[in-house]
């Protein structure tokens, strides 16, 4: 580890920023520094700029990604290297907002048939029940199901708040089938991954590409 990534991760820790964050601002810089081949420290406006330009014309990242790479080399220049940064110069991208998908109950019936194990398909049946994120919904444990008030107890969820999502009935029913068929006696976690030897929570991005990538996944398809 270079002496200047110890003092970044240093500040974000110090901040308590979420493992996600701090793992995406560090390879950030990295690929900030790794594009001009040389020291972050020693780079400026101006390499910032044309590192900004080439996301968007030559890697074709999305404003909100653009954003968040920026964001990570505004934490380092301030926050470690104890430097100002000029808006002026280093402009946000204008991020755009698009209306989401809503499929229908076809659709739904093909995503999860697209599933291939159980695990996938238990995840994305509660992804969509719930609403929850990814991350959220891996990391939760067999307490924080209750059934009484049906609800979904969220901790630590995006911006390190606590919240509750509804509970259907019809989710219930699934999870607890899953649970009775797949957990381990010695696990806390409501959905675990079946590859580590150790109880640990499912990694839903894993689970989530391989899906993507199999051949039974051909969308659902939209017109």
């Amino acid at each position: 580890m270079t002496h200047l990534r110890k003092m970044m991760l240093e500040e974000l820790q110090l901040r308590n920023y979420a493992q996600n964050t701090i793992r995406h601002y560090l390879r950030a810089v990295e690929d900030f520094a790794r594009r001009f081949r040389c020291s972050p420290d020693r780079l400026g406006p101006r390499q910032i700029r044309e590192y900004q330009a080439e996301l968007f014309q030559k890697r074709k990242l999305s404003a909100n990604s653009v954003g968040q790479h920026l964001a990570a080399l505004r934490f380092f220049y301030i926050k470690t290297l104890r430097r100002a940064w000029s808006l002026a110069d280093t402009p946000y991208p204008k991020k755009t907002r698009h209306l989401p998908t809503i499929l229908s109950r076809e659709e739904v019936a093909q995503l999860l048939h697209a599933a291939r194990t159980p695990g996938e398909r238990i995840l994305l049946l509660a992804l969509y029940a719930s609403g929850a994120r990814n991350a959220e919904l891996t990391h939760l444990k067999v307490s924080d199901i209750d059934s009484q008030r049906m609800v979904v107890h969220i901790r630590g969820g995006k911006g390190r708040k606590d919240r509750d999502v509804m509970l259907s009935p019809k989710l219930l029913v699934a999870l607890r089938t899953h649970w009775r068929y797949y957990h381990r006696k010695s696990s806390t976690w409501l959905l675990e991954t079946r590859v580590s030897p150790f109880a640990s929570p499912l990694f839903c991005d894993a689970s989530i590409r391989g899906w993507r990538g199999s051949p039974r996944h051909s969308g659902p398809a939209r017109s």
